[in-house]
């Protein structure tokens, strides 16, 4: 009995050894210090995108905790602790099913923790306040439209040395990253499908005035009608804002008029959807009446009947590809350089039911 407990004794003794010699973890450390391991992380990699007040606490937290970073463990941690985010504010529920799958695809494949952070009802204060506070915590940062729009927003991570990749905008291509289509090339592809079809009374619905790509496939559609030799007819022009109600609100004003267009294209599907509600809802045959396109090729273009011809913007891939040159941004090495990529996906025509011959 008593060589029992004496053999238990050694064996307490032992596992105090062991854990008194062990290595204090990031953890430990950023606790500690009250930051996050990314931010520990950074400074034990000289990164210089940290705040001074959090740095001194860091190296203060090193000293006192005695940590020696295990070069092998840093490797293995440094790999668990690369947090990216997506960060996204009112999109349409189809086009934000796109955006996290194609993130989740390519965050599980690198391995790298997804955030999903939602700006929504925010204003622009407490936009830039989030954005400072995001930057502690992630290693890089995925935005979508509207964000990738804001120069405030983006300016906020750039100068905080967080790498950016923006989704669908090229707006701030001197900046940061992005992956896009040639929006412009899609609009006038489209338009020159109802040329084609016989439609010389095109009319259109615009998108977020404040998206630069809103004004790209504005202007294709202008360019095809040049093109074709089709004079520009205002009256058959409405404004929208990528949500289903500016749909309905602009079918409502181009299916009143008296002179009504042979076919509509809506700049997203959201708004394309609502335009084959309200010509049914007005006795009218989609497409024998009217042809409906619209642009996305989201889960909205196949939730009405006849279901959408539509501009497939691989948005999933586009979120996938994100992810990846987000990664390799990174996990350059610290003082490299980074290098600005202007990623430009390939769209495509997605014939289905909703186009015909112009009746009559």
């Amino acid at each position: 009995m008593q060589r029992s407990k004496g053999t238990h004794c050694v064996k307490n003794s032992s596992k105090a050894v062991r854990r008194k010699a062990s290595a204090i973890t990031i953890d430990e450390v950023a606790a500690h210090a009250g930051v996050s391991a990314m931010t520990v992380s950074r400074v034990m990699n000289g990164h210089a995108s940290v705040r001074e007040s959090n740095r001194d606490r860091v190296l203060r937290s090193v000293r006192e905790l005695d940590y020696r970073p295990n070069p092998a463990a840093s490797a293995l941690a440094a790999a668990q602790h690369v947090s990216i985010a997506l960060i996204y504010t009112n999109p349409s529920s189809s086009y934000l099913r796109e955006l996290l799958v194609g993130a989740l695809r390519g965050s599980t494949r690198a391995a790298a923790q997804l955030m999903i952070a939602t700006w929504d009802g925010l204003d622009a204060k407490a936009r830039r306040e989030a954005a400072r506070q995001l930057a502690e915590n992630v290693a890089g940062v995925i935005l979508p439209p509207p964000l990738c729009e804001s120069r405030a927003i983006v300016m906020e991570f750039v100068q905080a040395g967080i790498p950016v990749v923006a989704i669908a905008s090229g707006h701030l291509s001197d900046k940061v990253s992005c992956v896009r289509i040639d929006d412009h090339r899609a609009s006038y592809d489209m338009v020159t499908h109802l040329i084609a079809q016989g439609h010389r009374r095109i009319g259109y619905i615009k998108g977020d005035p404040n998206q630069t790509a809103s004004a790209h496939r504005w202007l294709g559609y202008l360019d095809a009608l040049s093109a074709a030799g089709i004079q520009f007819d205002d009256s058959v022009v409405q404004p929208g804002h990528f949500t289903y109600r500016s749909g309905l609100q602009a079918a409502e004003r181009l299916l009143s008029l008296r002179n009504r267009p042979t076919a509509i294209f809506a700049s997203n599907d959201d708004m394309a959807s609502a335009v084959v509600s309200v010509a049914h809802r007005r006795g009218l045959d989609v497409p024998g009446d009217l042809s409906v396109v619209g642009f996305d090729d989201t889960s909205a273009a196949t939730m009405v009947w006849p279901e959408l011809t539509t501009l497939h913007q691989p948005v999933a891939e586009m979120a996938d590809a994100a992810v990846e040159i987000l990664l390799r941004e990174i996990r350059q090495a610290p003082g490299s350089g980074r290098g600005i990529v202007n990623r430009v996906l390939p769209h495509r025509l997605i014939l289905r039911g909703s186009v015909s011959k112009p009746s009559g």
